[in-house]
């Protein structure tokens, strides 16, 4: 008996055997759970795109006042020559 076989004797097997009660209200629960789910999800979205758009405010900020394309000032003054 080759593998392919065994396994469709056991989903055989597995079908001839007498189904589990399913509870009635089961679409009613699947609906309440899959809202909560969309709405967990949709409020994740919205507070990584809030502390996006503040990360962004924030460097911004920091750049205009910190300036880091300016070369900073010489800590010391060239040589005076040629006077």
């Amino acid at each position: 008996m080759t593998r392919h076989e065994q396994k469709e004797d056991e989903v055989r097997r597995m079908l001839e055997t007498p189904h589990p009660q399913v509870p009635g209200d089961l679409a009613a629960q699947a609906v309440e759970r899959g809202t909560r789910l969309l709405r967990r999800d949709r409020a994740v979205r919205r507070t990584l795109w809030a502390l996006l758009a503040a990360a962004v405010v924030v460097f911004v900020v920091w750049a205009s006042v910190v300036r880091p394309w300016e070369v900073p000032p010489a800590g010391t003054t060239p040589p005076l020559e040629g006077w």
